[in-house]
């Protein structure tokens, strides 16, 4: 088996797609920019190139309206650079979980042509690894025609099933620059408030899937004094860092992966890309397992933190639109809060402020004209806000929206508590 590789400059790598194409871009911290670039200057020779991925950092020129031509987005989550491509319908957004993307391209449903990637330098087996992003990207490379990777020394060594050899590799371009990094931004009393509330939900020995935020770094902070806490996520950041070090989170209750950080992504510092970099205790799964609910229910204790936009006093979550506005996408919310609730001793949590950066009230009447329900309310269980915790499991609809209501801002209550008894004809 050949361990050389085909270097080429990147024009010539993105030479080979060609109109009409599918092309997927591999996301998160991962995302290929040179590739990226070297294809948006080839705008005038293309046309109708479909562009299919998930969230990805750094620029986006094929959102610009002067290729809308050459191309349009078809993405499985809308991150805030193609945002307003896809709402003045550049683009377009499919609702899927992403635990079931996989099967677009592996019962081609819809096909793949090109996969551009980014990846390690081959070790000396000739493995590339895909560093912190393995996602959907894995099947992928498994089912497009022709791959494109972009080969960069400063894309961490994953341990998992995030490799790929380069006899896969068609086409390969050479860069040295740095992964997409976030620094932990500092959380507001607000959000230390939330974090406090969903902390003293979690159990010693649980299973942690959390989201990316301040809300579950605050919650992380506040789990100094547990014990042996493990992680089995879609995602994590640094907030976990100091909870390894200090032989917090161990992974020793855990039933799927003992002991190692299950993940299928991750974005954050330098400093967790160097805490991941050739650690085998860090295990990075594609999205089709580490989002698998029967899998997620599996261990122990599974505590899963998730967000939303807002939430109806009946206890239908919108986590992905603002009305009509396609702010992010589906994602993984469901597959976590569906595999913690038939976790043995699991809990899903939804974590909010009760108000927006306008001062609106996240708990409403009636979920926004448009809105997308991202979790049924036959779903939702435990709902936190800065005023504390809820448990609408097994309450009926006016006793949610008295629960509901508890946690909501105190200049809404009055409002909601009208709206509640017009409704239900009964306080």
């Amino acid at each position: 088996m050949s361990h050389s590789i085909k270097i080429v400059k990147p024009e010539e790598a993105v030479s080979h797609v060609k109109s009409n194409q599918r092309i997927f871009i591999q996301g998160a911290a991962m995302t290929p920019v040179a590739l990226i670039d070297a294809l948006v200057a080839r705008h005038s020779e293309l046309t109708n190139v479909e562009i299919m991925h998930l969230h990805t950092e750094g620029r986006a020129g094929y959102t610009d309206e002067q290729y809308r031509m050459a191309f349009h987005i078809n993405s499985c989550f809308v991150g805030g650079n193609v945002r307003k491509c896809i709402q003045e319908g550049r683009g377009d957004y499919i609702p899927i979980f992403l635990s079931e993307v996989h099967w677009l391209f592996r019962r081609n449903i819809l096909p793949l042509d090109v996969a551009f990637i980014q990846v390690s330098p081959p070790d000396i087996h000739g493995y590339c690894s895909l560093g912190v992003s393995v996602d959907i990207t894995l099947p992928a490379i498994e089912n497009a025609k022709i791959v494109i990777a972009q080969i960069n020394p400063r894309v961490p060594r994953t341990h998992g099933d995030g490799i790929i050899h380069v006899s896969k590799i068609h086409y390969a371009i050479e860069v040295n620059e740095p992964i997409h990094a976030h620094d932990l931004t500092e959380a507001t009393d607000i959000e230390k408030q939330i974090g406090a509330h969903v902390a003293g939900l979690v159990e010693d020995g649980a299973t942690l899937q959390m989201g990316i935020g301040a809300i579950p770094n605050a919650a992380l902070e506040n789990l100094h004094n547990h014990k042996n806490l493990g992680i089995h996520t879609e995602m994590f950041s640094d907030g976990i860092l100091p909870l390894v070090e200090k032989g917090i989170i161990t992974g020793s209750n855990k039933v799927v992966k003992n002991g190692k950080l299950v993940t299928c992504f991750a974005v954050g510092s330098q400093k967790l890309y160097d805490f991941m970099n050739d650690n085998p205790i860090v295990h990075m799964k594609e999205a089709a397992y580490t989002n698998d609910t029967a899998i997620i229910r599996r261990n122990p204790k599974v505590t899963a933190i998730n967000s939303a936009i807002e939430i109806d006093i009946t206890g239908q979550v919108c986590a992905d639109t603002i009305g009509k506005y396609q702010f992010s996408g589906v994602g993984g919310q469901m597959d976590f809060i569906r595999g913690a609730s038939l976790s043995e001793g699991g809990k899903a949590i939804l974590a909010m402020p009760s108000i927006t950066n306008k001062g609106i009230s996240k708990i409403v009447p009636y979920l926004r004209e448009g809105a997308g329900v991202t979790t049924t309310r036959a779903h939702v269980h435990y709902i936190a806000t800065e005023y504390g915790v809820v448990d609408l499991f097994g309450k009926n609809l006016k006793q949610r929206a008295k629960a509901l209501i508890s946690i909501a801002h105190p200049d809404a209550r009055e409002a909601l508590d009208k709206e509640a008894f017009e409704r239900f004809k009964s306080k």
